[in-house]
């Protein structure tokens, strides 16, 4: 299963405007699957959910793909203890390979889910439709899904940030940190300014950068449309949000942290990640925000 195509921006903007007007006439211009599923879900609406919870869906990549299993065990580990950390305990965590991780804690809102289906190359968007199926089987019925890499950290203030502010539509990491491991170097993601024109939103560098409200009780099609959404690129999430009439509402602080060239970034096989390392040393942090970072984030 291969990651789906982004739509080009013009016909983005075609497909919004037809569907400010009638999700049918939307669907006259030929949208790709994700997008019908967005004028569908646009069509029956979805209420602020009144009592949230957050599913954090990890796919994990199998051992066969990596030189060091210990070290994908570790890192998925300190990802899982980032949600632990969070003030708020309304989170679980659905994580899916080939292989089972090693070091779980034994805290019953993480659960595995075994990937047995044969994918010739990056299997991660196969994981991410399979997690996105049992959503279910994480015994929520309204809340947020939120796609998560598992090399990720989570601020802590984030889940209750969430379940609080109760945002129809979901939300979206507009400000994170990037860490160069190789270099030790951080850098803050913020959304493009006329002081910083260089600059990049979080959810343009990472994928674990968008929570997605959903309501099973009529059925699983907001976990098809979930399913749908993270088919493609994580640039496509705002968009496909907005086309379902369920926008992102931005979280308010830095909210995650991405962590490049560890070793085992998929992104640096395909060749991905040297604008990342190059963001990294354009906008580096004072030595004085790094330490704060590094702290809320428990990075030694």
């Amino acid at each position: 299963m291969a990651q789906a195509p982004a739509t080009p921006r013009t016909r983005r903007a075609a497909l919004r405007a037809a569907a400010a007007l009638s999700p049918a006439l939307a669907l006259r211009l030929g949208p790709q699957p994700s997008e019908v599923a967005a004028l569908a879900a646009r069509a029956r609406g979805l209420a602020p959910p009144p009592s949230p919870d957050v599913v954090f869906l990890l796919p994990l990549v199998g051992r066969h793909h990596v030189t060091d299993w210990g070290a994908v065990s570790a890192r998925l580990a300190r990802t899982i203890e980032s949600f632990r950390r969070q003030t708020s305990p309304r989170w679980r965590a659905l994580i899916c390979g080939q292989d089972a991780p090693e070091g779980l804690p034994r805290d019953g809102r993480v659960r595995f889910l075994p990937f047995a289906r044969p994918v010739e190359g990056n299997d991660k968007w196969a994981k991410l439709a399979a997690l996105a199926r049992a959503l279910p089987e994480a015994g929520v019925m309204r809340g947020y899904a939120m796609p998560f890499d598992a090399d990720d950290l989570l601020a802590p203030h984030v889940v209750q940030e969430m379940t609080e502010g109760r945002a129809r539509g979901g939300y979206l990491v507009t400000r994170g940190y990037v860490l160069d491991a190789a270099e030790g170097l951080w850098a803050e993601a913020r959304p493009q300014s006329l002081t910083e024109p260089g600059q990049k939103a979080f959810w343009k560098l990472c994928g674990s950068c968008a929570a997605f409200g959903f309501d099973l009780r009529g059925g699983d099609d907001d976990a098809a449309l979930i399913g749908a959404f993270t088919a493609h690129e994580h640039r496509m999430f705002p968009y496909l949000a907005r086309l379902a009439g369920r926008p992102l509402h931005p979280l308010a602080r830095p909210s995650a942290l991405y962590i490049v060239n560890h070793g085992e970034n998929f992104g640096a096989r395909r060749g991905r990640t040297g604008f990342k390392t190059r963001f990294v040393r354009r906008f580096p942090l004072s030595p004085d925000a790094t330490a704060r970072a590094r702290a809320a984030f428990a990075i030694a």
